[in-house]
C-alpha cells in the first residue's frame, strides 16, 4: 500500500517541478524589452478609451452565476444520462432516476428562491421591497380567498 502513495508522491512532485521548472527557463529564455505600447491595455486590438476601472453593475454577477450553476448541472446529468441505459439492465434505474430528480429538485428550489428574490429581474428593487411585495401579495390572495 505504502508503495502506491510513493507513486501518487512521486508523480505529483514530478508535476509541480514540471510546471515550476518551465516558468523559471521561460523567465531566462524570452526577451525583456518592455515599451509603453507594450504596457498599454490591450482590448481586441483597439487603443483603450477612458479609464480601466469603472463601476460594474453587480447584477451582472447575478446572472452568470445562475448560469453558471445550470451549466455545472448539465455536466453532472449528461454522464449519468449517457449511462443509464446500464443502469436500467442492472436493475437501478429507479434509483439513477430518483437521484437525478433530487439534484434537479435541489436546483429548481434555488431558482425559485433566486426568482422571488428578483435576483433575475434586471430592474431590481431592494430586498426589502421584494419581501414587502411578497407579502402584500400574499395577503391580497388570502383576502380574495
Amino acid at each position: 500500500m505504502p508503495f502506491h502513495f510513493a507513486n501518487v508522491l512521486l508523480f505529483s512532485a514530478t508535476a509541480i517541478l514540471f510546471v515550476f521548472g518551465s516558468l523559471l527557463a521561460g523567465h531566462f529564455l524570452r526577451p525583456s524589452a518592455p515599451t509603453r505600447e507594450k504596457s498599454m491595455i490591450y482590448e481586441c486590438g483597439e487603443k483603450p478609451i477612458g479609464q480601466a476601472w469603472f463601476n460594474f453593475n453587480p447584477r451582472f454577477y447575478l446572472i452568470a452565476l445562475v448560469f453558471v450553476i445550470f451549466e455545472v448541472e448539465i455536466a453532472f446529468m449528461f454522464p449519468v444520462a449517457s449511462v443509464y441505459k446500464s443502469f436500467i439492465e442492472k436493475g437501478q434505474g429507479l434509483l439513477a432516476f430518483a437521484e437525478i430528480f433530487v439534484f434537479v429538485a435541489i436546483l429548481a428550489v434555488g431558482l425559485a428562491y433566486v426568482w422571488a428574490m428578483g435576483d433575475i429581474e434586471w430592474v431590481k428593487g431592494l430586498k426589502q421591497d421584494v419581501i414587502k411585495a411578497a407579502r402584500q401579495k400574499a395577503e391580497a390572495a388570502r383576502k380574495a380567498a
